[in-house]
Parts: structure tokens; sequence; C-alpha cells
């Protein structure tokens, strides 16, 4: 399978006044009956053969669910080859437009270990740097594996100093971040209404990144949505958690409700619609 062309979510140049959003969905199941982009955990794909007839309708992004195996595991057990064999047999099923790579969250619960409110966390009990290595390092094993594949690279960090040095990682390995239409900006679902997020943010979309949210909550797209290309989340599931049932619906809760989870991506789409323009400063050459 070739990467497909630039897709509108890749789109750069002209200011943009709120990024594309890829809504979370939790089944496979769903790619079939939305037309909007999506965003689908690999455990979710992989657990088991994807329905027979299944023929996405919608653009799909894959999460290769680097958070959870890092929590449950502290280190990586689905090998690069792996991962991409699957990508090649099902990205064309799934209508696969990009995939995340198996990047290493730098969050001090991940790096340490231990329990955090009623989360456990394994450990990786390495320090950032060696994330930030390891997290280049299978984005270079990647697209030696499958040149092919949509495979975008994620910069990793906690402070901004270690972003500023994931980027110079990848330059110094030969990727010029700024030239690919996508990058990720990793762990920032835990902290995305602090100042020092939209720092973050703002700071690598001065380099001219493209950047591309994981997990990005709403208060975070409204305060630095403008400097994304796109962003995605499944937060409408936990709203609707702890919400009572849509008129007619027979479930307990909406928290797996394809209804809910269209009425909440428009209701975001609105707010997001109303965000002032995006105007990024270049570094002067």
């Amino acid at each position: 399978m070739t990467a497909p062309p630039t897709h509108a979510l890749a789109a750069t140049g002209a200011p943009s006044a709120a990024p594309v959003f890829v809504t979370g969905v939790p089944e496979p199941s769903w790619l079939g009956r939305i037309t909007f982009p999506a965003m689908v955990s690999y455990s979710r794909l992989a657990r088991r053969p994807l329905p027979r007839h299944l023929t996405a309708r919608c653009p799909t992004y894959v999460d290769s669910r680097g958070f959870t195996e890092l929590k449950k595991h502290g280190r990586w057990t689905i090998t690069a080859r792996e991962y991409v064999e699957w990508l090649r047999s099902h990205g064309e099923k799934i209508n696969l437009q990009w995939a995340a790579p198996q990047d290493w969250m730098c969050e001090p619960a991940i790096l340490h270990g231990g329990r955090f409110g009623r989360e456990t966390f394994a450990g990786t009990h390495l320090s950032v740097r060696e994330h930030l290595h390891r997290t280049v390092d299978n984005y270079l094993t990647l697209r030696q594996l499958a040149p092919e594949l949509p495979i975008f690279p994620v910069v990793q960090g906690w402070e901004l100093d270690d972003y500023l040095r994931c980027v110079v990682l990848y330059t110094a390995a030969g990727v010029d971040l700024a030239a690919l239409p996508l990058v990720g900006i990793g762990s920032v679902c835990r902290r995305q209404s602090t100042a020092e997020i939209g720092q973050i943010v703002t700071t690598l979309a001065g380099l001219g990144l493209r950047l591309h949210g994981f997990g990005v909550k709403t208060l975070g797209l409204l305060r630095y949505g403008r400097y994304l290309v796109s962003a995605d989340s499944m937060a409408w599931s936990k709203d609707a958690l702890h919400s009572p049932p849509l008129p007619d619906c027979v479930h307990r809760n909406c928290a797996n409700c394809l209804r809910y989870a269209v009425r909440w991506r428009a209701r975001l789409l609105a707010k997001l619609h109303a965000l002032p323009s995006r105007t990024v400063e270049r570094p002067a050459a």
C-alpha cells in the first residue's frame, strides 16, 4: 500500500482558525458507519479479526496504544515489525490516513511508576533523555521497515527543553520535521490546561512544525488549538459516562454511543470554529 495523497488534515500555509478534529472511536465497526475523521487504538483493531464486511467510510487514524503499553508493562510488547505488518495488511480496509509511531511518553508516572489516583503504572525507570532517543529510534526503524506507510513522527518530552532536544535528535538523524505534513506532540493530554503546555505548543509551531495533539480535551483545544493542524480526543465518552443517556437510548449511559459522539463532536466544532485565526511567527533565518 502506498502512502495516501496529502489529506486535508495535513494542509498548511494559510492561518487556520481551528484544527481538524479527529474523533476517538471505541470500536472498529464504527469506521463503516461514519464519514468524519476517526482515531482508533491499535489494541482495538488488532485484538480480533476485523469485521468481515467492514469497509471504512471515514479517514482513519491509528493510535499505537503507547500510553497503555508503557503504563501496563513499562516497555513495548508489540514489535515494530508486528505493527507495520498489521498496518500493511489492513490499511486499505480501514482507509488508513496516518498512524502514530511507537513512541515513549515522558509523564513522570510513566517513567517512575507507582500509584497515581486510581491508576497503577509499571514504570520504565528510564530517563526522559532515554525516552527521547527511543522515540526517534523507533520512528527511524518504522520508516526503514515500511517507508510506504503513512507513519508520522512524534516529538516527546516533559519540559520545553526536552521537546527542543527531541527536535535536534530528529535533525541529527536526517529527519526534517518542518518538511513533513504532520508531527505529533506527545505527553500533553494530562496537563493541557496549563500555560506550560501552551508555551511548548506555540514554540514548536513557531519552528514550522505542523502539529497533531494527542488526546486533547476541550479546554486545551480552546486554549491553543489554533496552533495545531489537527487533534484527536475521546473526551466525549468520559462526558457521556457522567451524563444521563440521550432520549430514546436504552443503555445505562452513552459512553459507547455513536449518537452521543456525533452530537458532542458537533458542539465542539462550533466552539472551535469561533477561535481566532492562527498566527505563528517563524524564527528569523
